[in-house]
């Protein structure tokens, strides 16, 4: 969602620098010792370690939640669960969380989460908040993303981060917010359009409304045939080590006829999804 955003790292000959995932803009990590990261308190298990300055035991059900999602990340998506560790910083407020953000990574605009991959470390930052679990669930799918994949085009990413934020018994649980303004937006005379998507190579460029096709390709792929599953699956398997494999949106049609027009069938139908 627009409240958060994913970070990766490049490296340029000889320096490392930390950048906003295909963005423009790159930051330098500002040294400071008035600022640090939660570190009095550690709870790890298999890929997560959660780093805090409060403590979280090892049966907090925020913290067996995020292993649940794991095993279901790996199990949906048939991706690989390797021991590239993914490390969670987890502030006690939100004033702690920015003021280290500010000094560490100056002018990002003010988000509940940040993502940052860096050759050394998979890392998520954020705070205790209402919203603590979509947060966490959210970055942790990144970080889970990054670690299995070589790489993972920037609609994909946050779609797929969109789809396992819903917390549930099973994977798939409708985001209800996405599909009442989807519905919505279709009334208005929206046209959803892959091949757009896959064109934005910026998070400044992704609006509300491209968080929400994004979520809403992902469940459609993953729930409406096992056609369109599998189409989606072997593009995952291929950017295990392709960086640049042939787009979904030239593979779908092949795979399922008139996928536009069925798309958006199942788009004005996820209002009526019961909850699972």
């Amino acid at each position: 969602m627009l409240s958060r955003v994913v970070l990766k790292a490049i490296v340029l000959s000889t320096c490392v620098l930390s950048c906003l995932l295909l963005s423009a803009g790159c930051h330098s990590v500002a040294k400071n010792q008035s600022v640090h990261l939660p570190a009095r308190h550690s709870v790890s298990a298999e890929q997560l370690i959660v780093l805090s300055d409060f403590k979280l035991g090892q049966d907090h059900e925020l913290f067996q939640d995020l292993i649940k999602l794991r095993e279901d990340v790996g199990e949906t998506l048939n991706i690989p669960l390797n021991s590239e560790q993914v490390t969670v910083y987890l502030f006690s407020n939100q004033e702690e969380y920015r003021n280290y953000l500010d000094l560490t990574y100056p002018g990002l605009p003010p988000r509940r989460a940040y993502f940052v991959g860096t050759p050394k470390e998979l890392a998520v930052y954020t705070f205790w908040g209402d919203r603590i679990q979509e947060d966490l669930r959210h970055e942790f799918t990144h970080g889970l993303l990054h670690a299995s994949l070589k790489t993972v085009p920037l609609w994909l990413d946050e779609g797929l981060a969109e789809y396992f934020e819903v917390a549930g018994n099973t994977p798939g649980q409708i985001n209800r917010d996405h599909a009442s303004r989807l519905s919505a937006a279709l009334n208005n005379g929206w046209k959803p359009d892959m091949k757009r998507l896959e064109q934005l190579e910026k998070v400044s460029q992704m609006q509300r409304v491209d968080y929400q096709e994004a979520w809403a390709w992902v469940h459609f792929m993953l729930n409406s045939t096992p056609e369109t599953k599998d189409t989606l699956l072997e593009y995952l398997a291929e950017l295990k080590s392709n960086e640049k494999p042939e787009v979904l949106s030239a593979r779908l049609p092949r795979h399922i006829p008139g996928v536009d027009e069925r798309f958006v069938n199942y788009v004005a139908s996820l209002n009526t999804f019961p909850t699972r």
